[in-house]
């Protein structure tokens, strides 16, 4: 089994603002004390990109992941963020493929994520790579030929989708047993919340499931509790509620 010997937790942090960006950090920094990992989402409809953010992200934390967008990159160029990572001192990324963009004006390539992990690692061989996986878009052997592929392509380790479910995690607990993990969490405080994950995402939520704070505070402790006993790793996606409120005393 390839395993960590200690548990990463990593925060998402949404880049809307350097301000804002500093303001979580520094909570993170002073009230989660086992907090060792912060990712964050490359949005273009913010102007900080992903690498931008985990370059101010490391000024609080050692660790830092930025995704980035496969759909946002030419193939037929250098990677356009090569020379900040290696100013930055940013050693791991996240690639996944990345939604169409809203704005027509904004080049896209025909492209995948396992496209642009190859690129990464002729371009950049000694930086670690993560891929992305989607426990909801098709079945188990599907995904997991999708997996063995950004493997083949230089991934080392994945990022889960969020999960709702613990007995769900345990199966592909099992199935990715061989593989460096990062579980994903987020609450959905909401029935709007809980519909846009079921139809975006094709969610099948728990039956014992509520959009509460309370059953999100549970599950988020089961889910760390799990990552710890299976010696894996997680990351949680605070979005757009209070981090104080949803991890206190948790993390």
């Amino acid at each position: 089994m390839i395993h960590n010997n200690k548990t990463r937790i990593s925060i998402e942090l949404v880049p809307r603002n350097e301000e804002v960006l500093k303001k979580e950090l520094n909570l993170l920094k002073e009230q989660f004390k086992t907090v060792n990992l912060i990712n964050i989402p490359d949005l273009t409809s913010f102007d900080i990109r992903s690498w931008e953010g985990c370059a101010v992200a490391s000024q609080y934390f050692t660790h830092t992941i930025p995704h980035i967008r496969a759909k946002d990159i030419d193939p037929n160029s250098p990677l356009p963020m090569k020379q900040f990572l290696i100013d930055s001192g940013i050693n791991e990324v996240l690639v996944v493929t990345g939604d169409p963009h809203t704005d027509p004006n904004i080049p896209q390539y025909n492209v995948n994520s396992v496209d642009i992990i190859k690129k990464f690692k002729t371009e950049m061989p000694d930086i670690k790579i993560y891929a992305a996986i989607d426990q909801y878009r098709s079945g188990f052997q599907k995904e997991m030929h999708y997996l063995l592929e950004k493997q083949a392509a230089g991934a080392v380790g994945f990022f889960t989708q969020p999960f709702f479910d613990i007995r769900f995690m345990e199966i592909y607990g099992e199935i990715l047993a061989d593989y460096e993990v990062f579980w994903g969490v987020s609450p959905v405080t909401s029935e709007k919340s809980k519909a846009y994950w079921e139809k975006r995402n094709c969610v099948v939520f728990p039956q014992e499931f509520k959009p509460t704070l309370e059953w999100n505070r549970k599950f988020a402790s089961q889910a760390l509790k799990y990552a710890k006993a299976s010696n894996t790793n997680i990351y949680f996606m605070p979005i757009r509620i209070d981090i104080e409120k949803y991890l206190g005393g948790i993390v």
